[in-house]
């Protein structure tokens, strides 16, 4: 079986895969003050209460844009699979072109997204990520990513308005009863929320008419399931888009 890990700023994701079935999978906290027998014990423990042994693994593969974890988990996969792991980053096999200034200075988790969005839809595609920062990226109709925007992302703005002004609470990010609310608490949690979702269908907006196509529009992350139902633009959810696009990278690149 295959250990996929995608090391984001606030969570890291980990997915198991039988061939192409997704077997199971896990969210926990980003922590880099973790060593790696911690990392090691609380994979240990996940996999105990799953069912599953550390022995069941056959390859490691790690997407990561926290720089300090990736060698943490990198040591984590010798010492406790007995492997070297695969890590996406410059010199890997994409099989997509990147239109970047710079191809190195994209996040390995949006060339994730775009792989896994393109090998499924085999179309032009706007992929959202909602995850610390909130990533739009474009795919063109010949399977090449050609860049996109970046925006805070919604826990970001959440906190930031808590911490900035001294007589607002922390509230919950949910989706309010109203838009003309009644209450500090529902106010915020408007403002905030249909404010992101005005965000997003923006941008895509944008986006659409700058590429001059009918791209396929799709979001992944946390909070995509929240966010997806008010917005006029995102046409699907794929919350297993990350770990489905390490996957299909391993393949690429397994020998």
């Amino acid at each position: 079986m295959l250990l996929v890990i995608d090391v984001g700023n606030t969570n890291i994701v980990l997915g198991i895969y039988d061939g192409e079935r997704l077997v199971r999978d896990w969210r926990v906290s980003t922590d880099k003050a973790r060593t790696t027998d911690e990392y090691g014990i609380l994979i240990n423990e996940l996999f105990r209460l799953a069912g599953l042994g550390l022995d069941q693994i056959r390859a490691v593969i790690i997407s990561s844009v926290v720089p300090p974890l990736t060698g943490v988990l990198e040591r984590l996969s010798l010492g406790y699979f007995g492997m070297r792991p695969l890590v996406v980053g410059p010199g890997i096999k994409t099989g997509m072109p990147i239109q970047y200034d710079n191809p190195r200075e994209v996040g390995a988790d949006r060339i994730v997204n775009a792989v896994a969005g393109y090998e499924k839809y085999r179309t032009s595609l706007i992929i959202v990520d909602f995850g610390t920062a909130t990533t739009f990226d474009y795919v063109n109709r010949k399977g090449e990513y050609c860049g996109g925007a970046i925006a805070p992302g919604l826990v970001i703005s959440t906190e930031a308005l808590f911490q900035r002004a001294s007589k607002l609470p922390r509230v919950d990010i949910i989706r309010p009863p109203a838009i003309i609310a009644r209450n500090t608490v529902n106010s915020m949690q408007a403002g905030i929320y249909y404010g992101y979702v005005g965000l997003v269908d923006e941008i895509v907006t944008r986006m659409k008419a700058e590429s001059k196509d009918a791209p396929r529009v799709i979001a992944t992350g946390g909070l995509a399931s929240l966010m997806a139902p008010e917005s006029k633009t995102i046409e699907a959810v794929e919350e297993y888009l990350t770990l489905e696009g390490l996957r299909i990278l391993y393949e690429r690149n397994r020998e």
